[in-house]
């Protein structure tokens, strides 16, 4: 095992673009960390320079210590699992796990058959040992490139989008599987996926990349419940988090549907007639005919009407839409290169409990916990809210849980 150190790290190709902008991130021996982030973002890119694939333009990268840009992957000692599998069609997965241990000189016949019983047994594959990949399951070949990976004691994992080719059941269990393995080995982990589901479940940490550009760098709740711009706020979470221009009028902000005292954490960095972007997430609201006397004290009440539900058995969304104004629907077009397109959507999404009875183009009275939105400058993105004290403790909470399960 290894800890992983990026120091302005930059790939630049020769027609000039830029695939990966000075990023820096240390991972820490042991830790699960991923990296996600839309199409094109430099996830990819960023875990091929770490295993050597990619050359570095400039920067160094630094695996245990020792400074790998002239290394050969080979030399890196490193392993790497594909979202395409790579296995060998005419190698049965017996000697597909035992492949990369008959490179390494020296091994006994012995110690290999050990190794590979080993990551069978962790992996479930024992009664597959005998066939061919192609008579395999896709999780079935997955797992064996997992195998192949995890039979070699190396000083990192790599995982790129491993589980984009299987059916949404295949990976929920796989990433359950993947989880399991790694708290078990203990291993240094870098995982891309653009899968929201993946990128919050599995990681200790989840770096956000856009445009090559790193974002954000916390533990997946701390990206949650506190991003620090409006395209991690966006992109995390699912559905996303809902945009409402909010005007500052005085000491009060001005929303579709309702209107609310400007929160405390705003005071002196807004002004009177400013334009914002107030983010609410849709599990920050509930149908009000379900409320409690408690929640109905501390959030706000507005009426609205619904244009479509969807039920989904353990809960339900109801689609709201809105007209933001002429002048402020003016401003948001002139910021349209700046801002992304999720901002510019005119209907508001809204988790609410799966027994609501709302209906269809009925008008219905909901509930929004407006303590936990979010205010964001859309010419910067900036979340001009964001505690940086609950953003502290939630950091300290995650790193004192990857200490105890290193210790």
């Amino acid at each position: 095992m290894a800890a992983i150190e990026m120091r302005n790290i930059v790939k630049e190709y020769g027609d000039g673009f830029k695939a990966v902008n000075d990023v820096s991130l240390d991972i820490a021996d042991g830790e699960f960390m991923i990296l996600v982030g839309p199409s094109g973002c430099g996830k990819s890119t960023l875990l091929r320079m770490i295993v050597g694939l990619e050359d570095i333009t400039s920067g160094d990268m630094v695996i245990g210590g020792n400074r790998v840009n002239e290394k050969a992957p080979r030399d890196r000692n490193l392993s790497m699992v594909f979202q395409n599998y790579a296995l060998y069609p005419h190698l049965t997965v017996f000697e597909n796990i035992a492949f990369p241990l008959r490179l390494q000189k020296g091994l006994a016949e012995e110690d290999i058959r050990r190794r590979v019983q080993d990551a069978a047994d962790m992996l479930e594959l024992n009664e597959h040992l005998e066939r061919k990949p192609a008579n395999l399951s896709g999780g079935q070949r997955q797992r064996v490139a997992m195998g192949r990976a995890i039979v070699r004691e190396v000083n990192a994992f790599l995982f790129d989008e491993p589980l984009s080719n299987l059916d949404a059941k295949l990976r929920g269990q796989m990433r359950t599987e993947i989880s399991r393995m790694q708290r078990r080995l203990g291993t240094t982990t870098v995982y891309v996926t653009h899968d929201q589901t993946e990128a919050m479940t599995l990681g200790d940490r989840v770096a956000v990349l856009r445009r090559g550009f790193l974002q954000q760098v916390a533990s997946p709740r701390e990206l949650y419940e506190q991003p620090v711009n409006m395209f991690v706020a966006g992109f995390i979470g699912s559905p996303p988090m809902n945009f409402l221009p909010a005007v500052v009028a005085g000491d009060r902000l001005k929303l579709p549907f309702l209107e609310i005292d400007v929160p405390a954490a705003a005071a002196g960095r807004v002004t009177d007639g400013q334009l914002l972007l107030a983010g609410l997430r849709p599990d920050h609201f509930e149908d009000a005919g379900l409320l409690d006397d408690v929640k109905r004290q501390r959030g706000a009440l507005f009426r609205a009407r619904v244009d479509v539900t969807e039920w989904l058995g353990d809960a339900q969304y109801a689609y709201i839409p809105f007209e933001a104004g002429d002048e402020v629907t003016k401003q948001l077009a002139e910021l349209a290169a700046e801002l992304d397109s999720e901002a510019l959507r005119t209907q508001l999404v809204v988790k609410i409990d799966a027994m609501s009875r709302l209906r269809e183009n009925q008008e219905a009275q909901f509930w929004a916990d407006t303590r936990r939105m979010h205010l964001f400058d859309p010419r910067t993105g900036e979340n001009i809210t964001r505690d940086e004290s609950a953003a502290a403790e939630l950091a300290q909470l995650e790193q004192e849980k990857l200490q105890e399960r290193m210790a």
